[in-house]
């Protein structure tokens, strides 16, 4: 006769664990349920932290949904009909049971084939350091095969280095002070929108914002100027913008000499382009050119956040290069809220020594890039075992019809560890049930800002799931592995990290991070990072050898005459939201692909039908959106969709290929061309 009591909820601050550069101080309301259990039921961005500024993005503001998700996996899961069958089909074994058979098949193949025959493949689900980094020390221990980490940030990271050395960046509360911002390559408005109160705050204070991009998204929108470069031309545009700062004395000869080396070498490179060059090879019109240049020469500070996009080809590396060479030009390393960011990693001066047991990484163990994943599963190759954590290759890698096709043979062991049931733990023969965020402590750097973030576990796991670093430590010990630290807690590690004398981290302890939570790096206020020269083996930012441009060798005929781009959706991180229902309906309920109307009509498709798009590597099935935001000879498929949200049932990376960036071995998926024909 009497209504329940009020449910109990309670608070929460932690830190957001996905691949974003914001890494959020997360507010986060957790119930408690009738039954004496506890969940999850909203989550808001931290009020009080500098820069998450009390919201969370439209993507992870969803998150309890996922976390509760009722297909989420939460006991151990053995198959039992064939990997080739079109559904899986599963029993529920223990931990023991599971653990125990796995431990078996590794030490036979180890006696058979050498522990080389492992191959670890993981990304940045979990961008933790004991969850996400240091969970690869056991298969270091054993000699396991090295993953090269490469499908991202690694041609930007070559490319930076070669410049300037560790990727420093200036203080992203500093961006007000800019008078100009360009965002090139990079949606911010969807995939760092904790940048976007910064960049309003400085066009309050009389700053101009530009975006460089080749299609009309959020961010090229929201921008005073969008410059719809041609796709793969980045370092053109930046030559010629280099050749104007030149010719008309906007460079900073100060800073020239006392900061650089090799600007005679940029300066030679540069003086081909001029912009009629330019304009013919970027797609834009000379008169951009020359004003996007005189805005860049002529305005101080000027603030550059360059992204991955640009560098998603062949020549990617390279392009990135050339544009984060501009403020050495133009001196404005030297301004506060000046200068050029790709990454703000370089910042965390950690003692990673033995991060992952980097310390005993195997000279002579096979080493493996990421984006080669189809043509490593070949059984010719020789690999025994898959395990994946922190990823989803089924949907994410290149060519991933054959990484489907590799992750279903027979001979494979492949054991996936997760939070969802995604494409990559349909093809599983073991699910482990992977803990969240929520559930087990951790330790977060960022690639975005200046906060090193700590989560003890605030719910109680459900069901038996468990995180990574305790799976890896039981198997570790059924496989003998004696090396200590695949056995450290996230206390043991906080303590090794913490173990260091550099002046930005002075008076972080362990214990001060457990009780604020979240830390501000000890970075000086208005701290200018390449002002004076730069972290490279000569201390000066380095001009030479200048960045060339060099068509993307793919090129487009009348086979294949459109490019595809693959850019991130809005409501989409990677693959991890592709299981919400309510995040897909807001993407347009299925992925489509966005044609100019040129394109269309010499196609012979309609806004609104089926089209087939036709690659090299394969071939898909989507629907078509007319829109002039996107430009001729281009085509784009929005977000990181799962295959079984798609009409065919097949990943947008059936498309794309296994082609490396210039420098640092990186993904090239907006290399790929194709070709667009009624369905």
């Amino acid at each position: 006769p009497y209504p329940p009591p009020m449910t109990a909820t309670r608070d929460v601050l932690l830190t957001c664990p996905l691949d974003c550069p914001d890494a959020c101080r997360l507010k986060i309301t957790i119930e408690r349920q009738p039954d004496g259990s506890e969940k999850a039921v909203k989550l808001t961005g931290d009020p009080a932290h500098p820069y998450t500024r009390g919201f969370a993005c439209a993507k992870t503001v969803h998150y309890p949904a996922r976390q509760n998700h009722p297909e989420r996996p939460l006991y151990p899961l053995r198959r039992v009909n064939p990997k080739t069958d079109p559904e899986p089909q599963w029993e529920r074994v223990t931990w023991d049971e599971a653990l125990d058979d796995i431990a078996g098949r590794l030490r036979q193949l180890i006696a058979e084939r050498g522990p080389q025959s492992i191959l670890p493949y993981h990304y940045a689900g979990n961008m933790g350091l004991l969850e996400g980094s240091h969970v690869h020390a056991l298969w270091r221990a054993l000699g396991a095969a090295e993953l090269e980490e490469t499908i991202c940030a690694s041609a930007g990271t070559a490319a930076w280095e070669v410049g300037y050395g560790t990727r420093l960046a200036v203080d992203p509360l500093d961006v007000p002070h800019a008078r100009l911002i360009v965002l090139w390559g990079i949606n911010s408005l969807s995939t760092h929108s904790h940048l976007t109160p910064q960049i309003t705050a400085a066009r309050k204070n009389g700053a101009r914002v530009v975006c460089v991009d080749p299609y009309r998204n959020r961010t090229a929108a929201f921008a005073d100027e969008h410059l719809k470069i041609r796709p793969g031309t980045d370092a053109a545009l930046a030559l010629g913008v280099m050749r104007e700062l030149f010719v008309n004395g906007w460079t900073d000869a100060e800073y020239l000499a006392q900061a650089t080396e090799g600007v005679d070498d940029l300066r030679a490179a540069a003086e081909e382009w001029s912009p009629q060059r330019t304009a013919e090879v970027t797609g834009l019109t000379a008169d951009e050119v020359r004003d996007f240049a005189r805005l860049i020469g002529t305005t101080r500070p000027t603030y550059i956040r360059v992204g991955y996009g640009m560098t998603r080809y062949e020549n990617g590396a390279t392009a990135l290069r050339a544009v984060t060479l501009l403020p050495a030009l133009t001196g404005d390393w030297r301004y506060r809220g000046g200068g050029c960011v790709m990454s703000t990693s370089g910042t965390f001066k950690l003692n990673r020594r033995r991060l992952g047991a980097a310390h005993v990484t195997r000279p002579e163990a096979p080493r493996v890039n990421m984006n080669e994943l189809a043509n490593a599963l070949d059984p010719a190759v020789g690999f025994g075992a898959l395990f994946v954590y922190n990823c989803n290759p089924a949907v994410v890698s290149p060519d991933s019809g054959r990484v489907r096709a590799g992750m279903r043979r027979d001979d494979l062991l492949v054991v996936v560890l997760e939070q969802a049931m995604t494409e990559s733990a349909r093809l599983a023969d073991y699910v482990l049930p992977a803990t969240t965020f929520m559930e087990s402590p951790d330790l977060y750097t960022s690639y975005g800002h200046f906060w090193l973030g700590y989560n003890p576990a605030e719910l109680t796991p459900p069901g038996e799931c468990r995180p990574n670093s305790w799976v890896f430590a039981e198997l570790a010990r059924r496989l003998g592995v004696e090396e200590p630290s695949v056995y450290w807690t996230a206390d043991d590690l906080m303590a090794e990290l913490l173990d260091t004398d550099h002046p930005f981290l002075d008076g972080l302890t362990p214990e001060r991070l457990k009780a604020e939570g979240t830390v501000r790096l000890n970075v000086p206020d208005g701290f200018l990072p390449y002002a004076y020269g730069a972290e490279t083996p000569s201390g000066k930012v380095q001009l030479a050898p200048a960045p060339r441009f060099v068509p993307v060798q793919a090129e487009l005929n009348a086979d294949f005459p459109l490019r595809l781009l693959t850019p991130p959706a809005h409501h989409f991180l990677n693959s991890t939201y592709g299981n919400l229902g309510n995040l897909n309906r807001a993407e347009g309920g299925e992925p489509q692909v966005l044609l100019c109307p040129a394109d269309a009509a010499a196609s012979g498709v309609q806004d609104g039908e089926y089209a087939r798009l036709t690659s090299e590597q394969g071939e898909v099935r989507r629907r078509v959106k007319v829109t002039d935001a996107a430009q001729p000879g281009v085509a784009v498929v929005e977000g990181t969709w799962w295959g079984l949200t798609a009409p065919d049932g097949r990943s947008i990376n059936e498309l794309t290929a296994q082609t490396l960036t210039d420098l640092g071995g990186g993904s090239t998926f907006h290399n790929t061309r194709i070709r667009v024909s009624p369905a």
